[in-house]
């Protein structure tokens, strides 16, 4: 049973635990995104979105209370003057995992996780579909109302150009 266990101990005693999660905390913030297990991702999400909350009101004793967790004073910064800057109307929800597969060696399951403001390809904002309000006595118009999508990559040999 494993009743009132909330915290994954990653075979890891107290201390190699917790320098291990601000080890990759502190390069989380400074590269964004990192690869990792997917237990440690998961163990990792938990330890710094706390911070990454206490880091959108910046006093001394938010900077304290993060540099205690980080022991890093160049990450503290970052997350302070960077990262909070762009979380700042977000309600949580600061980090994003995605799961990559096995690897190669020892089959674990391996993950990504990153910053969500900081991934511009799934932060694109989608333009606005044109809605259309269809009647039921009017007859549907499909090929009006959705124009046919524009293929973008495909690529076009020398015969069909000429």
């Amino acid at each position: 049973m494993r009743h009132g266990k909330k915290i994954n101990h990653l075979s890891r005693k107290t201390a190699h635990r917790k320098s291990m999660l601000a080890n990759m905390a502190c390069s989380l913030i400074e590269h964004k995104r990192i690869n990792t297990t997917v237990a440690k991702a998961k163990a990792l999400k938990q330890f710094v979105e706390p911070m990454i909350t206490k880091s959108k009101e910046d006093t001394t004793h938010n900077r304290r209370l993060v540099f205690s967790k980080l022991r890093q004073k160049e990450a503290v910064t970052v997350l302070f003057r960077d990262v909070a800057s762009k979380v700042g109307d977000r309600p949580g929800g600061y980090t994003r995992i995605i799961k990559l597969g096995n690897r190669l060696g020892d089959n674990a399951d391996m993950a990504m996780i990153e910053l969500v403001d900081y991934n511009e390809i799934y932060n694109a904002t989608k333009p606005e579909k044109k809605t259309t309000r269809r009647s039921r006595r009017g007859g549907s118009k499909p090929a009006a109302a959705a124009p046919a999508p524009v293929a973008t990559d495909t690529k076009v040999s020398n015969e069909e150009e000429e």
